[in-house]
């Protein structure tokens, strides 16, 4: 039986996401947009000098992607203990990528509960915004409640700016949204109001969401929609599944759609 959008809108968003179909992506059709090649990676953990090494392995692995790499997409921790010490090292660290690169803020971002400084000072504009790459448009979310890892949920400043943001937006372009903690339903360490915050996208052509925070392989799929979580890429932290692996994805746009691969790091 044929699944209308209509239907799917009258339905929960758990239901959509087991439907297989996301609305907006649905309504939007094809969308001819330019081909490129981006990574995401999260849960850095930045912690000393000892972490360079890896770190320099790491951006020199993702500059020798195939094709040519355009951007770069970071979900949060991208340091352990939030000081400007460490903020300072991992961006100069970043900077050697020479392409755009894109952070939201995790909650070992913090110095304290209530401190951020040094992740604002340092990676300036970089709580909740947008922008636009080769017909592509992205969305950069502040999910953090401060230092709290669990049961965490999304600032009030986070849905006022989506609300007065989102109607700006173009709803048929492809779109990715880039997050600490996980939207995904049934993950370790979701985000408690992850639903809201993915309610207002569901007239959009959402491809892909990037989240971080848990150290472990996770995605839901609904269509070409795709909600995922990663293995870390930190010298000093674990995975929280148990895995070896450290990594990132390295991703290929074509023809409006993303084509994604788990690169590991290794030593």
């Amino acid at each position: 039986m044929q699944i209308t959008r209509r239907r799917l809108m009258g339905q929960s968003l758990g239901a959509l996401l087991a439907a297989g179909c996301w609305p907006g992506a649905l309504a939007a059709g094809g969308r001819a947009t330019g081909n490129f090649r981006f990574v995401a990676v999260n849960d850095l953990h930045y912690f000393d000098e000892k972490c360079l090494p890896w770190f320099t392995k790491m951006v020199a692995a993702m500059k020798a992607q195939p094709g040519g790499l355009e951007l770069a997409l970071i979900s949060g921790d991208l340091v352990e203990n939030g000081t400007r010490q460490q903020h300072g090292a991992i961006r100069e660290v970043l900077n050697t990528l020479q392409v755009p690169y894109y952070v939201v803020v995790g909650n070992h971002d913090f110095q304290s509960q209530t401190d951020r400084r040094a992740y604002e000072q340092l990676h300036p504009d970089r709580l909740n915004y947008t922008f636009d790459h080769q017909g592509w448009q992205f969305v950069g979310l502040d999910t953090s409640e401060g230092q709290k890892g669990q049961g965490v949920t999304a600032p009030k400043e986070t849905f006022t700016w989506l609300d007065s943001t989102l109607p700006k937006l173009d709803k048929k372009k492809p779109t990715v949204i880039l997050t600490h903690f996980p939207l995904s339903f049934a993950v370790p360490l979701m985000l408690k109001n992850g639903k809201a915050v993915l309610e207002r996208f569901v007239d959009f052509n959402l491809q892909a969401v990037y989240s971080g925070h848990y150290h472990g392989f996770t995605e839901i799929k609904s269509g070409p929609t795709v909600l995922t979580t990663n293995k870390c890429c930190s010298f000093h932290r674990e995975n929280h599944d148990k895995t070896p692996q450290k990594g990132f994805f390295s991703c290929m746009v074509k023809d409006g759609k993303i084509e994604r691969r788990f690169v590991q790091l290794n030593g």
